[in-house]
């Protein structure tokens, strides 16, 4: 399946001929030669505003999808025969993902960035709903259970089922990239099968020289625009021995500039998939790996 990239028309910038994509911090090689002289003064109010308004409509079909006791994960929509395929293929070991599909028309009425949205889900056997959620929550952790992208891992502040969370982001492709973020995150026990969370970007800075002596955390607008907003939201379903997990990703960053559609291209289509699967998979992996020797026993 191709993936869905919302486009926010640009309009001229000084100084924002800089290719930016991806949910988590990826850029081709290709590009290397940009990195001196494009940075972007941060998304313009307009941007935002297209932002806002698509997570505001993803939002709205979240809270329907809490409530829903049928469409919980959305492979529960699709016709049974359909549906039953992707569960067995869950069962399996596989994943399934879509990009989404539905955005309002006037979310193309701004300028200058892209909008990228995609959700995946993976089962994982042998684990319960509550031993998920504590290991998502062991925030301290994620830079074992995610490396090599997350770097550094801290919990902030946590009060009840908020958390104000810090990760540092590297990823290479080509060229090295490294953020410093900040997330708010809220779980919502829904019952005793069901649960979500939802995980806010607030800030995302741009590291210069990362790990060295003169490494700079560059501030808001003063950087490449390679990510700008990252939020995410999951649900979480105990059932057939194990519990499924599902993710949707959504992201801002810069837009392509003229002329280079043909080079960054198809690397907007990949990176925001391939970074969703990584962290899908990588969750996956820290379930199985926590309790899997209870499981042999």
């Amino acid at each position: 399946m191709q993936g869905q990239i919302l486009h926010i028309a640009p309009t001229p910038l000084a100084n924002t001929t800089r290719p930016t994509f991806a949910t988590v911090l990826l850029i081709g090689l290709s590009l290397s030669s940009l990195s001196s002289t494009s940075f972007a003064p941060g998304p313009s109010q307009k941007t935002v505003e297209a932002f806002d308004r698509y997570v505001q409509t993803a939002e709205a079909r979240e809270h329907e999808e809490r409530a829903s006791q049928r469409d919980f994960l959305w492979i529960d929509q699709l016709p049974d025969q359909e549906r039953e395929r992707n569960y067995a293929a869950l069962k399996q070991g596989q994943a399934v993902i879509r990009s989404l599909q539905s955005c309002e028309p006037r979310c193309a009425a701004a300028s200058g960035g892209l909008i990228h949205a995609w959700v995946r889900i993976v089962f994982v056997p042998g684990v319960s709903l509550r031993e998920t959620i504590a290991t998502l929550q062991d925030y301290d952790r994620d830079a074992d259970y995610y490396q090599p992208q997350v770097v550094r891992s801290r919990l902030l502040a946590r009060s009840g089922n908020d958390f104000r969370v810090f990760l540092r982001l590297k990823q290479t492709y080509g060229i090295t990239v490294v953020m410093d973020t900040e997330y708010q995150v809220h779980y919502s026990p829904l019952d005793g099968r069901r649960a979500a969370s939802q995980s806010h970007s607030t800030r995302i800075n741009e590291v210069e020289n990362a790990g060295l002596p003169s490494e700079r955390i560059r501030p808001v607008g003063d950087d490449h625009g390679f990510l700008w907003r990252l939020y995410s939201y999951w649900h979480f379903y105990e059932a057939d021995g194990g519990v499924y997990i599902q993710c949707n990703a959504i992201s801002l960053t810069r837009d392509v500039p003229p002329g280079l559609g043909w080079l960054v291209g198809p690397f907007i289509e990949i990176i925001p998939r391939e970074s969703l699967q990584f962290t899908l998979d990588a969750t996956r992996k820290a379930l199985l790996d926590k309790f899997q020797h209870r499981n042999k026993s």
